[in-house]
């Protein structure tokens, strides 16, 4: 059989199935097809799936870079974050994602770690695919970061933390309160001499300037400190311990995390010692593990499910409007200090 005798394959034999064979499958309009796979919520359930078969049937992807093109719409929400392996920022990357995939979005996942150089790398990447909107873990950025952010008409949450100068939208807590919290928490209960066990990570930091604040208006000038890397983990916690109790008289020990924590009252009961009698401990971040450690352990709670559907509520709001603006807008959900055993 020649060339010119042969069939034409069809679309959906070549995998090159177009949105009208969806439509024709479906037995609706194309316009119909494009609402429920950009806008579900324009269409009924039944519409939804029978467009859904469709697209199954006919193999069908959405061609998303023509779509960008047409409707200056990537339909691509960037959420950015340090880790997924807290427990905190897993909780926020779930809420983010089960409300905007629903709303037609699908998230892209970042993880810009701990340090300037590593956030700029994650934002420029970010930005050349030209999201709809971002969700940026912290406030404190790079100048260049910070430039690229703001020249980038992109509506912005940035989340975790506090500042009087948010690039677009804000939404978070102020770490240097937490911090100021803690100290007086502790000094409420007879605690004088503090030692601290913290990440190398600029929001702890803020946490550590609160507390040494707070302590020196007390009259406590003494702060002694240990550093570890992110994230943070047990035998480090257990580590740093040994060597500030080695080295001080110590009453009770602040980590900046909780999984720090287990690491110092490990090292404490290998001691001997009695919590929070001998030595009391403080966490930060309230992990599942943390009211059933032994001693359970006092900790501060951060409400992660809330900063991501706040940060997932504004985008939309913000994604949903006609013309670019910024916002400025700042929203403080606060934090709880949760008192057990080990304070």
């Amino acid at each position: 059989m020649s060339e010119h005798d042969a069939k034409p394959r069809s679309a959906r034999a070549t995998g090159s199935a177009r949105l009208t064979d969806v439509a024709r499958v479906a037995g609706v309009a194309p316009m119909t097809v494009s609402r429920a796979l950009n806008r579900p919520e324009l269409v009924s359930e039944a519409t939804r799936e029978r467009v859904r078969r469709a697209v199954i049937e006919t193999g069908y992807v959405p061609n998303q870079v023509a779509g960008a093109l047409a409707s200056s719409r990537s339909r691509l929400v960037a959420l950015m974050v340090p880790t997924v392996a807290h427990a905190l920022f897993a909780e926020v990357v779930q809420t983010v994602t089960g409300l905007l995939v629903p709303r037609g979005y699908q998230v892209l996942l970042g993880l810009v770690g701990y340090t300037p150089a590593e956030e700029e790398g994650v934002v420029e990447t970010v930005l050349s695919r030209r999201p709809d909107g971002i969700v940026l873990t912290g406030c404190h950025h790079s100048t260049l970061t910070r430039q690229r952010l703001a020249a980038s008409r992109v509506p912005l949450v940035e989340i975790w933390d506090m500042s009087d100068d948010p690039i677009d939208m804000l939404i978070g807590f102020s770490h240097h309160a937490v911090g100021r919290a803690v100290a007086d928490h502790l000094l409420a209960r007879g605690y004088r001499r503090l030692g601290v066990i913290s990440a190398d990570d600029t929001r702890a930091e803020r946490r550590i300037d609160g507390l040494r604040e707070r302590l020196a208006e007390a009259g406590q000038q003494a702060l002694p400190l240990r550093r570890v890397g992110t994230p943070s983990s047990m035998p480090w916690g257990r580590e740093m311990a040994a060597e500030l109790l080695d080295h001080h008289a110590l009453e009770a020990i602040v980590c900046s995390s909780d999984i720090l924590a287990l690491g110092v009252i490990a090292e404490a009961q290998s001691r001997g010692l009695s919590i929070p009698d001998d030595l009391a401990i403080m966490g930060f971040g309230d992990s599942s593990y943390a009211a059933a450690s032994f001693p359970a352990l006092s900790t501060v709670r951060i409400d992660g499910a809330t900063i991501g559907r706040r940060a997932a509520e504004q985008l939309l709001e913000r994604m949903a409007r006609p013309q670019f603006e910024r916002s400025g807008a700042v929203e403080d959900i606060g934090f709880s200090l949760v008192d057990r055993a080990t304070t």
